[in-house]
């Protein structure tokens, strides 16, 4: 009776066996799918930093430290466009090179809370107020990030922003460091991708300039909007983008996470469209290869 209830059983449990192999290799293969390489990094939703009607999450500061001036310096216009000096009158308080580290009205606006893997967008165009030393350096601000303390101007890594209009030179897209990391150039001074002949320099601690390559297309002074992408995964690597072009890469960077500030320095600047995707892992560098 034993024998004959297995025979009749032996078929049943064997194919009960070979569903349940089939459903956990489908189990599996939903696993991957869900967490394949372009996913695996639990890639966040697209937040606002900046709400448009505020500055809640930020914190201001200016040289000087009047609060009577801060107001002044970091304004909203009605259409949610973020506006640095747009109530503050032209020139400043330091128009010279002699004091061209003290200007009083030099500041950042810097987030509360610290990033390390993340893509950050934005939008920025130059007014016509020019401010402070505008004769050194022309039109200049910037984006720092992994900042590792909050001063004027904070060590970190900064997405340089600046236009020569005496020589109709760009400078946007410049790394800006005052840590360690390795960068991609084919000649040590400006930046070439990996494809067209750039190899590794290493740089370590004390300020530095990397340029923008040549080609990179850019606004000045026409009114229009530059769009302009940071794309970093912690201390691996991070890349700049500037109206959809890679413009400067840099790897093994010697500092990984941070607060975010946008600079105000010799010039009316208006900032919008900013946004930030954050990361709970490293995302392959190659994924941001194109204009996505």
């Amino acid at each position: 009776m034993m024998n004959m209830l297995k025979w009749i059983l032996s078929p049943i449990i064997s194919s009960v066996f070979v569903i349940a192999i089939l459903y956990a290799i489908k189990l599996n293969e939903d696993y991957y799918i869900k967490h394949n390489v372009s996913e695996s990094a639990s890639v966040k939703e697209w937040q606002r930093p900046f709400n448009g009607y505020n500055f809640e999450g930020w914190e201001l500061l200016i040289r000087n430290g009047r609060p009577d001036e801060f107001s002044k310096v970091y304004t909203i216009d009605k259409d949610s466009t973020l506006h640095f000096f747009r109530d503050l009158p032209a020139g400043g308080h330091c128009m010279g090179k002699k004091d061209n580290q003290k200007c009083a009205t030099h500041g950042i606006m810097v987030t509360n809370r610290k990033y390390s893997r993340f893509h950050l967008k934005f939008e920025y165009k130059w007014g016509k107020k020019l401010l402070n030393d505008f004769k050194d350096w022309q039109y200049d601000s910037g984006v720092f990030f992994h900042i590792q303390e909050k001063d004027i101007w904070p060590n970190g890594i900064q997405y340089q922003i600046r236009y020569d209009h005496l020589n109709n030179m760009n400078y946007t897209g410049e790394i800006r460091s005052s840590s360690g990391f390795q960068w991609y150039s084919s000649d040590g001074k400006a930046f070439d991708l990996p494809s067209n002949g750039g190899m590794l320099h290493k740089f370590r601690f004390g300020w530095k300039v990397l340029q923008v390559s040549e080609d990179a297309p850019f606004h000045g002074l026409d009114n229009e909007w530059n769009q302009c992408e940071i794309i970093v995964m912690g201390k691996e690597y991070v890349i700049f983008k500037l109206n959809g072009q890679i413009v400067n890469m840099a790897v093994n960077l010697d500092v990984k996470a941070g607060p975010i500030a946008l600079e105000a320095e010799t010039g009316e600047i208006f900032w919008r469209n900013i946004k930030i995707k954050e990361f709970e892992r490293t995302v392959p560098m190659i994924e941001f290869m194109d204009g996505s």
